[in-house]
């Protein structure tokens, strides 16, 4: 039987920077019609592969075929032309275009002079309905989910008419649902013959979607495996090249005083709409409470004005017995509070600037970081190489911009900055968002570290295993309201759902009392 040619061939491919390699001798084959995962550690060169195939960035060595010819792919128009489109971690879009806008930016169809927006509209319209893409044309890109901005990107692939397409970490920024929309599109798109890369470090969804699976560490190809004959754990294992436990063991919570206290809590957004409705509840040194949610029902309000980053509408935060609402950040970090932030670029770090000062934002202004108004770049530097070791940040120098890490590497730099400020609280919001399972399971043991050491820490996570995981006590939010506050040892991932849409802890319970379950498990 005659072999297909594949419709990607990447042989040998390396890419220097400097005397650092990113991709060493690299092989990848993508076949038609194939779902196919690449899988690596954060920072291991999964996006600088792919970098080079949408024409971002072009390889030291190596060569590249697309259906057994050799091309060279020295720009982004030169990937589109070969039928290659890339759906980035980080979106590329205008906020205050509109979709429609957004799709055909650059492709526009023209008739004479003028901008025939209703060819567009019928196009964009037959690919929405063709593989369930569901988007609203005339909407400002600002105003639309997460969701629904990474349908958009898909959709400018589609409409240039990719028959290749890439995905850089499509997950990272969305909810449970939209993953399992995601997974039904993949599935589609792979059905109408379109070839593609998913690039993850989730293995879960290796299992649930992928064909084939190809596994780099630090920037070298270790296998291709066949996903359905291969379990996780082996996935997990190849990848950081060692055993990975997927369960965090922790010892019982004991927790003591009350430590944050929110009262009668209200929130409202810029159009005057409560997210956040009348909330209150307690956090003990001792213990993580985790608060469990669908995307959009006030988690991230909450966190925000907890934070310093929105301003209550009515309530009261008290921290240690002294009402903190409406402190800055500032005032906030200097009573010993640290933030993970749910959005790393927006509140976590200054892209542009040098690691070492990222690591530094909070603290430059004191002895020893400065001194009569001058920074220390010594103690600066000298602080960045410490916690680069200690949390295993990929970086190629302690001077490299933010920019240039990775999206996990940037993620482990906030944590590592907040974690090592040795705070009494922790705020922190989809903590490990982007990381890979070996940086998931060293940063779980982290808050639990911290939570032994009597530290009260508050978790908002939109990864369910991870709040069953991490959490003494879970919060449910809906609609802006608590409206299950239950021990984490009593519900399972089925009762968060249905509590998360909508469900009452009461029906709940008397849905797990009629089926003879004990604790929900």
């Amino acid at each position: 039987m005659e072999t297909q040619t594949p419709v990607i061939e990447m042989r040998n491919i390396s890419k220097r920077f400097g005397d650092f390699y990113a991709n060493k001798n690299i092989n990848l084959e993508l076949r038609k019609g194939e779902i196919h995962a690449l899988l690596g550690e954060n920072g291991a060169g999964k996006s600088t592969l792919m970098n080079i195939l949408s024409g971002l960035l072009e390889p030291s060595e190596g060569e590249i075929l697309i259906n057994g010819k050799a091309v060279t792919i020295d720009s982004p128009s030169k990937a589109e032309k070969l039928g290659i489109g890339m759906v980035h971690q980080h979106f590329m879009l205008i906020d205050a275009f509109t979709v429609l806008e957004n799709i055909i930016l650059g492709d526009e169809p023209i008739s004479g002079l003028t901008l025939n927006q209703n060819e567009a509209l019928e196009k964009i319209n037959e690919l929405s309905d063709q593989y369930g893409l569901r988007i609203e044309p005339k909407s400002r890109v600002e105003s639309i989910s997460v969701g629904m901005q990474q349908r958009v990107e898909i959709l400018k692939v589609l409409y240039r008419e990719a028959d290749i397409l890439i995905f850089d970490e499509p997950t990272a920024s969305l909810t449970p649902q939209e993953i399992e929309d995601l997974v039904v599109t993949l599935r589609a798109l792979a059905k109408e013959g379109k070839s593609i890369i998913i690039i993850t470090h989730k293995l879960d969804e290796i299992k649930a979607v992928a064909d084939r699976c190809t596994v780099i560490r630090r920037g070298e190809s270790i296998d291709t495996v066949d996903v359905a004959t291969t379990t996780a754990s082996d996935l997990a294992d190849m990848m950081v090249g060692r055993s990975v436990s997927f369960k965090t063991e922790k010892a019982p919570a004991q927790p003591k005083d009350t430590i944050l206290s929110i009262n009668d809590l209200v929130v409202k957004d810029e159009r005057g709409i409560e997210k956040v409705k009348h909330l209150s509840f307690e956090v003990r040194t001792g213990e993580i409470v985790g608060i469990a949610g669908i995307d959009g029902n006030g988690q991230t309000e909450l966190i925000l004005t907890l934070n310093g980053l929105m301003q209550a509408d009515s309530g009261t935060v008290t921290y240690k017995g002294e009402d903190i609402t409406g402190f800055s950040p500032r005032k906030l970090y200097e009573a010993g509070i640290s933030h993970i932030p749910e959005d790393r670029h927006k509140y976590g770090l200054i892209l542009d600037f040098p690691l070492d000062q990222n690591f530094s934002l909070k603290q430059y202004y004191k002895s020893p970081y400065s001194k009569v108004g001058f920074m220390n770049d010594k103690v600066i530097y000298d602080n960045a190489v410490q916690l680069i070791d200690r949390f295993d940040v990929r970086t190629s120098s302690p001077q490299a911009s933010a920019r240039s890490l990775s999206g996990g590497n940037q993620q482990k730099a906030i944590i590592a900055r907040e974690v090592a400020a040795n705070p009494v609280f922790i705020f922190a919001a989809n903590p490990t968002r982007g990381l890979d399972v070996g940086a998931i399971e060293y940063i779980h043991k982290s808050l639990i570290d911290e939570r032994d050491k009597d530290k009260g820490i508050l978790l908002m996570s939109f990864e369910l295993d991870e709040i069953l995981n991490l959490s003494d006590r879970i919060l449910v939010m809906y609609d802006g309201k608590i409206v299950a506050d239950i021990p984490a040892g009593e519900t399972n991932e089925q009762e968060l759902g249905l509590m998360m849409a909508g469900t009452s802890y009461e029906q709940v319970l008397a849905q797990r009392e009629g089926s003879g379950v004990e604790n929900g498990k």
